[in-house]
């Protein structure tokens, strides 16, 4: 009888442990997946929706490359902003533990600043990811999307 719950026992948590390894490498999948897209080649925002304001035409002329290191540049030819980004497993409290999240900064005091932040993927392929982010001060919900050029 011991043994019978000792092997039962055993066997429960090594699904645990099988099933937690599992999902962290998906996750790490997915992460390796969309930094790849996003890497290759240049970007556009296709659709920005900030505080219930359209504001896509705001960065309107403006690819943006997002390089291997963690730096993207945005620029219109004669103008370019520098800031960094990331993909990493969300970990904040006001959202989903079980998503990725797309960093954005811009150090800067102008209309790019708007895009910083820890944005939740609610789609992504190799041509578009489409990012969400529901506010933590007015709970209103913007909307990023970067289409492939």
């Amino acid at each position: 009888m011991q043994y019978r719950f000792l092997a039962a026992l055993v066997l429960v948590f090594s699904l645990l442990v099988f099933s937690s390894c599992k999902k962290e490498d998906d996750m790490q999948a997915k992460i390796d997946d969309i930094n790849s897209f996003v890497e290759s080649g240049s970007w556009r925002i296709s659709y920005f929706l900030d505080s219930g304001n359209d504001e896509t035409n705001t960065f309107s002329g403006y690819n943006f490359s997002f390089n291997a290191g963690g730096a993207v540049n945005a620029s219109n030819g004669s103008t370019t902003y520098n800031g960094t980004w990331s993909v990493t497993e969300s970990n904040s409290n006001d959202d989903s533990q079980d998503d990725v999240d797309f960093n954005l900064n811009f150090p800067v005091t102008n209309d790019f600043e708007d895009l910083n932040d820890d944005w939740d993927i609610k789609s992504y392929s190799s041509t578009k990811i489409e990012l969400v982010d529901v506010s933590g001060g007015d709970g209103s919900t913007d909307y990023l999307t970067f289409t492939k050029n």
